[in-house]
């Protein structure tokens, strides 16, 4: 699987922006799909993520109530919905995919198998 990130860009604080994270091959809905973020100089953590089907979704603290995630498995495209935007949601975004397996450890990004290049959001003040 190939995971290809877009939708990154400056924006101001209280700024909305949808990342989109387009995958090949036919087996997009055999994936879970995480979105992970990493500032300069901080460990990558853990932004949000999706099951196969969509029915369960899990977010960090920090995003939970401003940021969506979704997909569109006719598409191969998850999604990731950022609503008021702070400029500490500033870093690079990574999509990440896991192949189904038993429990899913969403926020644990060795859990996953494939990531894309990632995009940058940079929200100002």
């Amino acid at each position: 699987v190939q995971l290809q990130a877009s939708g990154g860009g400056l924006v101001q604080a209280g700024g909305s922006l949808r990342l989109s994270c387009a995958a090949s091959g036919r087996t997009f809905s055999r994936y879970d799909m995480g979105w992970f973020r990493q500032a300069p100089g901080k460990e990558r953590e853990f932004v949000a993520a999706i099951r196969w089907s969509g029915g369960s979704t899990f977010y960090s603290n920090s995003v939970k109530g401003r940021f969506t995630i979704s997909r569109d498995n006719a598409k191969n495209t998850v999604y990731l919905q950022m609503n008021s935007l702070k400029p500490e949601d500033t870093a690079i975004y990574y999509c990440a995919a896991e192949r189904v397996s038993g429990t899913y450890y969403y926020d644990q990004p060795d859990r996953y198998d494939y990531w894309g290049q990632g995009t940058q959001v940079t929200v100002s003040s």
